[in-house]
């Protein structure tokens, strides 16, 4: 969706739109492993992880959390936008893994808009979807700050 800053809270309640598919490879995996220092197994060694219940590596939780950024600012551009920061998360879930080489797309919906000393502030839910998956992989309520 694209809006001004003004014209963002009339859009509050409104479903912002989905994302493309997009794929963490095992070397997306592997080098947010080696930002992070999070080698588990789950992430970085498929065979072992190949012997779990996941069948295979997953992403990082956190590795999926990231793309929130991302995925909401595909979804929502404010075309008079000065800066915009992450204010914070009021809920996060993870219900669900992606597997490495798995689809997932996130959706977002524009819950509240809220003005703030200069600004506006919007809450976004996001949901991260992996393909042919019953459940997200996130649900998370965003706090996002705008400033002309």
């Amino acid at each position: 969706m694209l809006t001004d800053l003004a014209g963002l809270a009339a859009h509050a309640g409104e479903t912002l739109g989905t994302t493309e598919w997009r794929t963490f490879t095992q070397e997306d995996v592997n080098a947010f492993a080696d930002l992070t220092d999070d080698h588990n197994f789950i992430h970085v060694d498929p065979e072992a992880a190949a012997r779990t219940p996941f069948g295979g590596t997953i992403a990082h939780g956190y590795f999926t959390l990231a793309m929130l950024a991302p995925i909401s600012m595909e979804l929502l551009q404010i075309s008079d936008l000065g800066m915009g920061v992450n204010y914070g998360l009021d809920k996060v879930r993870f219900p669900a893994p992606v597997p490495v080489g798995a689809k997932f797309r996130g959706t977002a919906v524009l819950d509240a808009v809220d003005e703030v000393k200069g600004g506006q502030q919007a809450k976004v839910t996001i949901t991260i979807e992996v393909e042919d998956s019953a459940k997200p992989a996130v649900v998370a309520e965003c706090l996002f700050r705008y400033y002309a």
